[in-house]
């Protein structure tokens, strides 16, 4: 097949964590043809879905990461899956590749489905879910989020479309820096923020569920660095192996019917003790990891998936 791959730089990724390399590394395994193009070079021309980038064997060297050939342009209608990888924020410019990817329909197969990796964005989708996440709002309004804080004491509030972590704090009891972070927030962006009740089992790891079609293949647990509370690799969250527990399977047999009629073929979700936190469609990562904890091929299931929807 002929696979294209719009992401962030490939020459930045690291070979022995990276989602993105890894599953172009079992593409090219499988005898696929790969196409790499950054998000910028997307584009809508008299009709057709066009990127500028190209042809691209990866190889697993330090530092060097891929061999790109000539810079081409593409119609992507003559590709057989093109891969939405890039990472978020989630803004306007996201949600414009999505809206031009969509076009590709029915023709290409664009994984995850763009339609609905814009309509269920990480922090929303968990909101069809409130009996399986702790206690939520959603709001720009200080008074709400003030109360919302009041109620449960010790909170967490981020950014409604932020990731890996950044602008996520933890406000206890005794913080008196809501209204200075609402200031703060407020004054370079017109989005909501996302507060959540403070869950202590995050002092034990947030687990990383990896679903492949809406059906669980396995699990990492990402522990905080010392003094942190946010988890995230990128952040100096460390990654150890742990099995899926009863309660993730009954999250996962809640939400994965979902995610696999709404074509989202490769999810990870966040489960801290017994709550999910997130639904991660965007860019989700955790594959390298989990393969060398538990010794078993995601990429090549994930290529299995897709090769069974094209088929």
């Amino acid at each position: 097949m002929k696979i294209a791959f719009q992401m962030d730089p490939i020459g930045a990724v690291d070979i022995n964590a990276d989602s993105t390399f890894r599953l172009a590394e079992e593409a090219q395994a499988r005898g696929h043809e790969l196409f790499f193009y950054g998000p910028d070079q997307l584009a809508y021309q008299e009709g057709r879905i066009t990127a500028r980038g190209c042809d691209m064997t990866v190889q697993r060297v330090p530092g060097a990461p891929a061999i790109l050939g000539e810079e081409r342009e593409v119609d992507l209608a003559d590709w057989d899956v093109v891969w939405l990888r890039q990472d978020p924020p989630f803004d306007m410019h996201y949600i414009t590749a999505t809206h031009l990817l969509d076009r590709l329909a029915p023709q290409t197969l664009v994984v995850n489905d763009p339609f609905w990796v814009r309509n269920y964005p990480e922090k929303l989708l968990v909101l069809d879910f409130p009996e399986l996440t702790p206690p939520t709002t959603i709001a720009r309004d200080l008074r709400t989020i003030r109360a919302f804080k009041e109620k449960h004491g010790d909170i967490i509030l981020k950014p409604l479309y932020g990731n890996g972590g950044a602008g996520v704090f933890r406000l206890d009891a005794n913080d008196r820096n809501l209204s200075s972070l609402h200031e703060l927030f407020t004054g370079f962006s017109r989005e909501p923020l996302i507060a959540q009740k403070f869950l202590p089992d995050v002092s034990n790891g947030d687990k990383r569920v990896i679903l492949i079609d809406g059906e669980p293949v396995g699990a990492i647990n990402r522990v905080p660095a010392a003094g942190e509370t946010r988890s995230n690799m990128h952040v100096g969250g460390r990654p150890e192996k742990i099995g899926l527990s009863a309660r993730d399977l009954e999250i996962c047999a809640a939400i994965g019917p979902l995610l696999k009629e709404k074509g989202q073929v490769f999810v990870g979700i966040d489960v801290i003790g017994d709550y999910l936190t997130e639904i991660n469609v965007t860019s989700p990562t955790g594959i390298q990891e989990l393969e060398r904890f538990d010794g078993i091929n995601v990429a090549e299931k994930i290529w299995e998936a897709i090769e069974a929807r094209l088929r």
